[in-house]
């Protein structure tokens, strides 16, 4: 379990070192993510990009246990 724990924080370290670059790529603005901007008011909720992650994620950790 600690194993994991490691390996999972430092894929995050990893995402958020290329994060500048990431966001290049579109990822984090996708259609479907809702951004409702006010005055002095920014509300941010990407949908599409947790799903797309998730679907990512399931599929190699599906690879990797075989």
């Amino acid at each position: 379990m600690a194993k994991t724990l490691i390996i999972i924080g430092l894929v995050i370290v990893a995402i958020g070192l290329l994060w500048p670059w990431l966001s290049k790529l579109g990822i984090g603005r996708l259609p479907g993510d809702i951004v409702v901007k006010r005055d002095n008011f920014t509300f941010y909720m990407p949908i599409v990009t947790s799903l797309l992650i998730s679907v990512i994620l399931s599929v190699l950790f599906w690879l990797f246990r075989r």
